[in-house]
C-alpha cells in the first residue's frame, strides 16, 4: 500500500494542529519575519515553521496541502555574558562572518554535515526507496542501503544563490532543484532566510515551492553546539538538557524508524526534567541519535518550546523554538578526530545537535506525518 497516499483524518494529528493554531509566541520576532522576508507567518495558508524542517500543511480532508510549506528554523534564545563561538565548523570557516558560522563549506567527502542545510528530505529514508501515487522512486543509497539527508548530492553539497543579505539583519538563499534530482519528483524552489533578531535571538525561516509534481520536502539545519565554546570539548558532562518530548520514534541498528511511537518514562531518553547528558549515557550502546516526538502545549501557540541547555562552564543558555513535530537529538557520536575551524581536531561527544524536523522515513510510514506537497 503506498503509505503516501490520502489517509483518515485522524492519521494526521500533528500536522493539523500546526494548521489550526495562529502565531502568537513573540511578537517581535513575528514582525521581523514580516517585515524582513514578506513571506506570511499565519493563517491557513500555511503556518511559518520554526525549525529546519518542514512539515505540510493539510486540508480538512486530511490531504496535503497545494500550498508551499513555509517555516521558520529553530527560533533561539542565548543568555550569556561571555562571546565565544560556539558553532563546531570545517577547517575554512570564518569566524567573524555573521552568518558562515551556520552555512559551512562542504567537502564532498566529509561526513560531518557541519552547519549544513539539509534536504530534499533530511534524516534517512529506509531502503533508499518510496512509493508516491503508486510510483517506486529510487534514492542513493549512501548511508548503509539507506538515504541520508537528501543522498549523495543533497541540498547541503549544492551551491545556493544569494538572494538578499542586509548586514547584521538577515541573509536570503535560494536553490531550485531539479525534477529527479537524487532521484526525487518534480521541480522544487525553495527559499531560506537566516535571521539576527536583537542581541541574543536567531531564527531561520524555509519556504519550498513544488512546481509540478507532489514531492516529499523534509530540510533541517544540521548544525553543531557547543555552549562552552567550539574548542571546550566533550559536552556529555558539562551540558545540562532538558527536552520537552514525552515520545521517540524508536530506530533499528541502521537508525532506520521501527513505525512505532514509544514513551520516554523510565528510559534513557528521558528527558523531560533537565539532566545532563551524560547521567544515563551507560544505558544506551554508542549515545543519543534518535527523532523526539515534541509535545505540543498551549492553545494558540504555533511554536512550542522543544528544548532548554545549559552549559555548567560558561553559564550559558540556550532555547529552542519550533512549529515542527519533531526533533533529532544527535551527541556527534560519529564524529572523532575531525579537523575544524582554527585547526582545531573535534573529538567524539564535542559537540551535540537538536535538528528540528518532520519524522525520519515518514515517507515508508502512514502513521507518521506526512511530509508531501502538491505543486
Amino acid at each position: 500500500m503506498d503509505p503516501n497516499s490520502p489517509r483518515d483524518p485522524e492519521s494526521f494529528f500533528f500536522s493539523k494542529v500546526a494548521n489550526e493554531i495562529n502565531l502568537s509566541y513573540d511578537e517581535t520576532f513575528i514582525k521581523s519575519l514580516n517585515d524582513r522576508t514578506g513571506w506570511p507567518t499565519s493563517g491557513r495558508r500555511s503556518p511559518a515553521r520554526m525549525t529546519a524542517a518542514y512539515e505540510p500543511s493539510y486540508t480538512s480532508r486530511g490531504e496535503p496541502s497545494s500550498h508551499p510549506k513555509s517555516q521558520t528554523s529553530p527560533y533561539l534564545y542565548f543568555e550569556s555574558s561571555q562571546n565565544s563561538p560556539v558553532l563546531l565548523g570545517c577547517q575554512k570557516s570564518t569566524l567573524d562572518q555573521p552568518y558562515m558560522w551556520m552555512i559551512e563549506p562542504t567537502n564532498r567527502n566529509d561526513s560531518t554535515y557541519f552547519g549544513a542545510l539539509v534536504g530534499r528530505v533530511a534524516n534517512r529514508i529506509g531502503g533508499a526507496q518510496f512509493t508516491l501515487n503508486g510510483h517506486v522512486y529510487k534514492l542513493p543509497a549512501n548511508d548503509h542501503g539507506n538515504t541520508l539527508h537528501g543522498g549523495s548530492r543533497g541540498f547541503g553539497d549544492v551551491v545556493w544563490t544569494v538572494y538578499e543579505y542586509v548586514k547584521e539583519s538577515h541573509l536570503t538563499l535560494t536553490y531550485d532543484s531539479h525534477d529527479g534530482e537524487q532521484g526525487f519528483p518534480g521541480e522544487l524552489s525553495v527559499r531560506v532566510t537566516y535571521l539576527l533578531i536583537g542581541r541574543n535571538k536567531f531564527g531561520i525561516k524555509m519556504e519550498a515551492n513544488p512546481k509540478n509534481k507532489p514531492t516529499p520536502v523534509n530540510l533541517a539545519s544540521h548544525t553543531y553546539w557547543n555552549l562552552g565554546g567550539h574548542t571546550s570539548g566533550n559536552i556529555l558532562y558539562s551540558h545540562t538538557i532538558q527536552l520537552f518530548a514525552s515520545r521517540i520514534t524508536p530506530v533499528n541498528d541502521n537508525l532506520i524508524p521501527t513505525g512505532e511511537i514509544s514513551p520516554v518514562g523510565g528510559t534513557a531518553y528521558d528527558f523531560l526534567e533537565p539532566r545532563t547528558i551524560a547521567s544515563k549515557f551507560n544505558e544506551l550502546p554508542d549515545g543519543y541519535d534518535i527523532n523526539y516526538v515534541l509535545d505540543r502545549t498551549g492553545a494558540g501557540k504555533t511554536f512550542t518550546k522543544a528544548a532548554t541547555v545549559r552549559d555548567g562552564k560558561s553559564g550559558r543558555k540556550m532555547e529552542l523554538w519550533t512549529d515542527q513535530a519533531g526533533v533529532q537529538f544527535y551527541t556527534s557520536n560519529m564524529l572523532g578526530d575531525t579537523v575544524g575551524k582554527g585547526g582545531f581536531v573535534y573529538k567524539k561527544y564535542g559537540g551535540f545537535c537538536l535538528e528540528t524536523q518532520g519524522f525520519p522515513d515518514s515517507v515508508n510510514h502512514r502513521n507518521f506525518p506526512s511530509q508531501i506537497i502538491l505543486d
